[in-house]
């Protein structure tokens, strides 16, 4: 029997504001759409927050059994300067800077992100389609929203007709707004415009003769508005209708609010059935800005190489910390948070390294079974990660006091903990194991089996003061070494 089948699995609904049961339209097979990149500069640490959140969505879906096609789009064209579809296309603009061919800087910044996801140990999406390979299907796409009588053409570009959309639909469903609200917060066009609404949005751009990124179309030769792509790619890959459609809290109003309009006039489905959100990220309390600086990238977060960090922190190690806050909520980069997640890190790492040494015992006194059902219901309560490693805590305080002769497990409740703390700390959150300590808890054994025999022949020499220096040094830094008949041994506190 598949997990998911004794697993009930609530997920935040954007639309509906409430955590749903998650019913694949098709189990055990599971359709997941989440906004990739926009390929013009370095990914930066909000956008890896937002693919971490999902990557870990991903593998505990497939943990529970689901056979998930994950869908991640690379936007290589379309994406203007501002949501009001003016200004240039930022990845030509980036092209003109630099002096190079638009896919030139595609291909740089596309290889650039596909590093820094593997750094963080990311799953690659089942399929990565970009903008530019589906040309033909957005053109198609937008002869179906005409043919609806949603949209209009003017003078080479075709704009969506929200408010005629409205009519019917709820044009602010997902991020709870009315229309009524909209027009209030926009200004008048100025006769400038060829919209009708200063709320219709591009399905088409006509392309000025200066504009590098250009392709024919039966309005004449353009490109694609940026919110197309997304109802394109999502329903050709996972279908007309999916399962779960994810991204950044920031995509919410306008693009996720255009796709579901887009879906809508096309093809009359929302496209995906959950709509997922995670938030941003500030840096030492205030939002990540390139414009004041207060900016953080990923190489600079694992060199240590800013001035806002006093030292660099291993990937695995930020992705505990990023796990340590749950998705949807806001989450605050500092030195000293960073500093304490590592330790938190090498805590969960070292107790492993104990657990494989400990001794069965002929009874248990740890309701082992309950203590790996709170853990399901983490992260089934909307993939509660915090509460999850929370309860990761808890065992490692269980497998010290093993160590320390104050708790016991069966050899079968052992094996049972090993596999069930593999899952959700390797499997699940996804993490690694740094450099620092060898999978097999090598690094540290080492070093304590050296310490250990200095420490025996100080004792074999009657230099106490040595010996108990030693001792007493080892526990400042929670490692607490035990005498007894057969040597000594030590556990590391947590």
């Amino acid at each position: 029997m598949a997990l998911f089948e004794t697993n009930e699995l609530k997920i935040y609904n954007s639309v509906t504001s409430e955590k749903d049961i998650f019913q694949p339209l098709n189990a055990p097979l599971v359709g997941l759409y989440v906004c990739g990149p926009t390929v013009y500069s370095d990914v930066h640490l909000g956008n890896c927050r937002t693919f971490i959140s999902f990557d870990m969505v991903f593998r505990y879906l497939q943990h529970l059994g689901y056979k998930v096609r994950y869908v991640r789009n690379i936007t290589d064209a379309g994406h203007l300067e501002n949501d009001a579809d003016e200004g240039e296309d930022k990845i030509a603009q980036k092209a003109r800077l630099e002096q190079l061919e638009p896919m030139e800087i595609v291909q740089k910044y596309t290889v650039g992100f596909h590093d820094v996801m593997e750094r963080f140990n990311a799953f690659p999406p089942s399929i990565e389609p970009t903008a530019t390979g589906h040309i033909v299907e957005q053109i198609e796409m937008i002869k179906e929203i005409l043919d609806a009588g949603l949209a209009y053409e003017v003078n080479g570009s075709v704009y969506f007709d929200v408010q005629k959309y409205n009519e019917n639909k709820h044009y602010g469903k997902i991020s709870g707004r009315k229309i009524e609200e909209l027009f209030e917060g926009t200004r008048d066009l100025d006769g400038q415009s060829d919209k009708k609404s200063s709320l219709d949005f591009a399905l088409w751009k006509k392309a000025s003769p200066s504009h590098i990124m250009r392709w024919p179309s039966p309005w004449g030769v353009g490109f694609p508005g940026w919110h197309l792509e997304c109802s394109v790619m999502s329903t050709k890959y996972l279908g007309e209708a999916f399962d779960i459609h994810g991204g950044g809290m920031d995509l919410k109003f306008p693009h996720h609010e255009c796709e579901v309009a887009q879906n809508q006039a096309a093809k009359g489905s929302d496209g995906a059935q959950v709509w997922m959100h995670a938030n941003m990220l500030t840096l030492n309390g205030k939002r990540m800005s390139k414009s004041t600086g207060n900016t953080l990238l990923p190489y600079e977060l694992f060199t240590g190489d800013t001035d806002k960090l006093e030292k660099g922190f291993h990937p695995s190690v930020v992705r505990f910390f990023m796990h340590q806050a749950h998705y949807r909520s806001v989450l605050d980069f500092s030195n000293d948070a960073l500093i304490a997640a590592e330790k938190g890190y090498m805590r969960l790492m070292e107790a492993l390294d104990t657990l494989e040494r400990v001794k069965a015992s002929s009874q248990g006194s740890w309701d082992l079974k309950a203590w790996k059902q709170e853990c399901y219901d983490a992260m089934n309560d909307d993939f509660n990660s915090p509460i999850l490693i929370a309860k990761l805590f808890d065992a490692v305080r269980q497998i010290n006091s093993i160590a320390d002769g104050k708790a016991s497990l069966t050899q079968s409740d052992l094996e049972e903990l090993k596999s069930t703390l593999n899952a959700f700390i390797f499997d699940v959150l996804g993490l690694q194991r740094t450099e620092g300590v060898a999978s097999d808890g090598s690094s540290i054994d080492g070093v304590m089996a050296v310490l250990l025999d200095i420490r025996k022949d100080a004792r074999a020499n009657r230099d106490f003061a040595m010996s108990d220096k030693i001792r007493d040094e080892l526990a400042e830094r929670g490692i607490i070494l035990k005498d007894g008949k057969d040597g000594t041994t030590y556990i590391i506190e947590s």
